[in-house]
């Protein structure tokens, strides 16, 4: 795939409101440019896109881990703990500190809410991420929140 379809190939998988249409989006850009780089830019989308580029990214970003193959090249689950670790802490700040309603129903699903899954100096962050989720007036949250802090 020529190199001048990654930008416009990522934009339209974190512009697609649609959760599981984007997924047609993500595949090709993880087989045309690698795992690495498509969580790269999903993680710079995240960290200073608007509120939509933000949901958008999360949403696209849960596709990046699946495992794809078109016969010739295939992309395994994980290139490196150290950009899903990245996207872990950001996801996290932005749950804490975006009130944005879709924005935190898009992170949510992705984010671990245990403390095992971020260093120390996360942990009261994590703690914070719970007791707004489990507190949270938008019922598709709590719901979550309770089966993710129950696993």
């Amino acid at each position: 795939m020529p190199e001048e379809y990654f930008g416009a190939l990522l934009a339209a998988a974190v512009y697609d409101p649609n959760p599981s249409f984007n997924r047609r989006l993500v595949e090709p850009a993880l087989l045309a440019f690698g795992r690495r780089r498509v969580r790269m830019a999903l993680l710079g989308w995240l960290e200073t896109g608007t509120d939509v580029e933000r949901a958008g990214a999360a949403r696209a970003w849960y596709w990046t881990a699946l495992t794809v193959d078109d016969g010739r090249t295939a992309i395994g689950a994980d290139d490196g703990a150290s950009i899903r670790d990245a996207w872990h802490a950001a996801a996290l700040r932005e749950f804490v500190t975006n009130e944005n309603v879709d924005v935190r129903r898009s992170i949510l699903p992705g984010l671990p809410l245990v403390l095992r899954a971020y260093p120390a100096e996360l942990h009261p962050l994590v703690e914070h991420a719970v007791e707004i989720a489990l507190a949270h007036p938008d019922e598709y949250i709590r719901q979550r929140a309770e089966t993710q802090v129950s696993l």
